[in-house]
């Protein structure tokens, strides 16, 4: 009998979903982070979010896979995975996510939000109400560039949708052999510059790690068109928060879409997601990561997590193996 164990807040409500899906006979627990380690001496699979240096001195011979139900790994100790435990990671949430991107460019570019709450208020623009100023056309994103850092599953898939809003869409990547066609222009990382240059739409897909921690500082934003939007979805890191700050305070940039922040809750009590205010903004759209968080990214990462518990307990490989 296999023994599965969901770790944490993230992967714990994982576990009613991904139970019915697995073949193999198994048992299945959930508990935090901590209370975990008590019984990872007996397990076979570990779901988590996280896997710490306390995990990996507790774990026990049975181990055989770190399973992630997320995409990202920087909560991950590589180091301290015990030899031949494999790590494996999920995807399924590059719909979700390139739909809150489109969605996120739309209510910027036309003031949703703004408009929304004058409206609630009783406040109309000209020519409805006489004598009021009449709202400045907003753009279109049909002709406009849209620039891409990270051209993977998720940069791919607003890729599509982009092209489907007429827009033309530059990207840069590392491997330069994925398939781009439609693109304007596919570049490596040395091409970054040439990207903030030109693009009017700026969507940061990228993962996290030594490379692209504070890849967007203050000279890079300045590079940026005036009047550009930025939109991320990656890791707040990726961004420099300061100088991020400073140029939607100073309206250099048009605006910004923030799913990913700062500094995250330790409890329940309110927490602003970041020391600067972006929150006083009114030119930015603040979501609580939440990008991916759809029907259909939650089925999709619980069937591949139950197929990676499948596939371990027939001693094959497990699908989307971090090297």
């Amino acid at each position: 009998m296999h023994r599965i164990a969901f770790a944490g807040s993230f992967a714990g409500p994982f576990e009613p979903l991904v139970r019915p899906l697995i073949k193999t006979p198994c048992e299945t627990l959930r508990a935090d982070e901590d209370a975990v380690l008590a019984h990872l001496a007996e397990i076979d699979v570990l779901v988590t979010l996280a896997f710490t240096t306390a995990m990996g001195k507790a774990a026990g011979p049975r181990l055989k896979l770190v399973q992630l139900p997320a995409a990202g790994l920087d909560r991950i100790e590589r180091a301290a995975l015990p030899s031949g435990v494999l790590l494996a990671n999920a995807y399924g949430h590059e719909t979700g996510i390139a739909e809150f991107i489109i969605g996120a460019m739309l209510a910027l570019t036309r003031n949703f939000l703004r408009l929304d709450a004058e409206l609630r208020t009783g406040v109309w623009p000209g020519p409805w109400a006489p004598g009021k100023p009449r709202l400045a056309p907003a753009a279109e994103l049909a002709g406009k560039t849209l620039g891409i850092l990270g051209y993977g599953h998720i940069g791919q898939a607003l890729a599509r949708r982009a092209r489907a809003f007429d827009m033309d869409v530059l990207a840069i990547r590392r491997d330069l052999s994925a398939a781009h066609d439609g693109l304007a222009d596919l570049g490596g990382p040395d091409r970054l510059d040439d990207i903030l240059r030109r693009a009017d739409y700026l969507a940061i897909t990228l993962s996290l790690n030594d490379a692209t921690r504070g890849l967007i500082g203050a000279r890079e934003l300045a590079l940026m068109k005036a009047g550009a939007y930025l939109i991320n979805v990656a890791r707040a890191e990726i961004v420099d928060g300061d100088a991020l700050y400073r140029a939607l305070a100073d309206g250099r940039l048009a605006g910004a879409a923030l799913d990913v922040w700062y500094r995250y809750p330790s409890d329940d009590r309110p927490t602003l997601p970041s020391v600067q205010p972006f929150h006083e903004l009114p030119n930015v759209l603040m979501t609580p990561h939440m990008s991916g968080g759809t029907q259909g990214t939650i089925r999709s990462r619980a069937a591949l997590v139950a197929a990676n518990i499948d596939r371990i307990a027939r001693g094959e490989t497990p699908v989307n193996l971090v090297s």
